[in-house]
Formats: structure tokens, C-alpha cells, sequence
């Protein structure tokens, strides 16, 4: 695997990059990977790097091969579509039940923070290394707190079963630290989204938020293309 670059990376960072090089190809289904060569050549110790492969391998994008090793998983462009699609339609489920019942303040005052540090994070109008990590936790608390909402637990659990499969996580972003510029406007439609679901829920429109999110669904995934990112091997659709 070839390096990518000066960056000191974290555990969430390196996930992030071994994710965007699976996506993008340079690591292609059936590359073995190893900790101490991941990790020399990202620049990292083999702590995040372990942590990244178990992540991964959560997400359905790793496989186990031997006792220490991984590869990386064959999946096609029909199961990353259908993963997408499923989440988006359980979280739009979520938040069209959320919006008809009505906005409580806690979870009202939970979203409006994780929109107040992604709008902190892009006012400088550029992203640097240690954004992936800030965005990837306010990402992750977004959409939990929008599903942990639900007075059912069905929806969270269903969810749950489908982010074992490959990019169906919320968590699942792909951010290319060599393209940090393009990068920038894709995580900045994904602020604008965010804003755009608690506005539908503060105006108690169902429908309007539950589309909002089967859309953002798909911002990680497909968006990359519209700001210069390099399309992925999946018939040019990651983004």
C-alpha cells in the first residue's frame, strides 16, 4: 500500500483512510493487510491501526485471513446500493415518526449542538486532518440521536443489523485526505442536510423530513463526484 502522505493520523482517521482506499480501489478485494506494514505506511503506531481493522470488519468491508491478518471483503454495487437504500429508508422512518410526534427540546438541543460544531468546523472555509475526526464523531451523534428517538427499539435494531454491511453505517465516511478541497464541499452539503432535517422537524413536516434523510443517506457515497473526486471502482459511483 502506498503512503499517503505527512499526516498524523488517530484511530478514527485511520479508518476513515483505509476506508477511501478500499472505496477508491488502490486496496482491491482480496488484499491482505497486516498491522505493522498499515501501519508503517500510514505514518501510525499498530494501536489504531488494530482498531481500524476491527472497525472495518464491522462495517463488512474487512475479513479475517489467518490469525493476525485481514483482506479486504468482495462486495458489489448492488449490495453498497442496497445498504444505502435501507438505511436511508429506516432513518427517514425514524424522523418522519419523530416529526409527527413532535420535537422534544433535550433531542431538539442535541441535534442544534452537532449542527453548531459542524458550522465551527467549516467556518475557516477549509478542512484539515484533524476535522475527519471531529466530523465523524458529530456525524455519528446526529444520526443516533435522530434513531435513540424512536420510542421503539425496532428501528434501532434494524439498523444496526444492516451497518454490518459494506458503507451502510452513518459512520461510514470515506474522506480522501489528499483532496481535502472537494472533500470540504461534500461535508458541506452533508452541514446543510443536517440543518435542513431539524428545520422539517421543528415545522412538524413528516414527509419532508423523512425524504430529507433518505437523501442524506447518500451524500458520502455519491457526492464525492460532483466537487472533482475520483469516482471509485463500484461503476464510478462512490464518492
Amino acid at each position: 500500500m502506498d503512503p499517503i502522505g505527512d499526516f498524523k493520523l488517530d484511530s478514527i482517521s485511520v479508518i476513515s483512510t483505509l476506508r477511501q482506499l478500499i472505496v477508491s480501489g488502490r486496496l482491491p478485494a482480496g488484499e491482505r493487510l497486516a498491522e505493522i506494514p498499515v501501519a508503517a505506511s500510514l505514518g501510525v503506531s499498530r494501536t489504531p491501526v488494530r482498531l481500524a481493522f476491527r472497525a472495518l470488519e464491522q462495517e463488512g468491508l474487512l475479513a479475517r485471513a489467518g490469525k493476525r491478518g485481514y483482506e479486504v471483503r468482495s462486495f458489489s454495487e448492488a449490495d453498497v446500493r442496497s445498504a444505502i437504500e435501507v438505511r436511508g429508508t429506516l432513518e427517514g422512518l425514524a424522523v418522519r415518526h419523530l416529526a409527527e410526534r413532535g420535537l422534544p427540546a433535550a433531542i431538539r438541543a442535541a441535534l442544534a449542538e452537532c449542527i453548531a460544531e459542524g458550522a465551527a468546523i467549516l467556518a475557516k472555509g477549509h478542512l484539515v486532518e484533524d476535522d475527519v475526526s471531529r466530523w465523524s464523531r458529530l456525524n455519528k451523534r446526529f444520526h443516533e440521536t435522530l434513531v435513540r428517538s424512536h420510542e421503539s427499539r425496532v428501528i434501532a435494531d434494524a439498523i444496526a443489523r444492516n451497518d454490518h454491511l459494506p458503507f451502510a453505517s452513518a459512520d461510514s465516511i470515506a474522506l480522501d485526505l489528499t483532496a481535502l478541497p472537494a472533500e470540504f464541499e461534500k461535508l458541506r452539503i452533508a452541514q446543510l442536510q443536517h440543518q435542513l432535517v431539524l428545520d422539517a422537524l421543528d415545522r412538524r413536516e413528516s414527509a419532508r423530513a423523512e425524504m430529507l434523510m433518505r437523501e442524506h443517506a447518500w451524500v458520502g457515497f455519491r457526492y464525492g463526484q460532483l466537487f472533482g473526486l475520483a469516482p471509485g471502482p463500484l461503476a464510478g459511483t462512490p464518492g
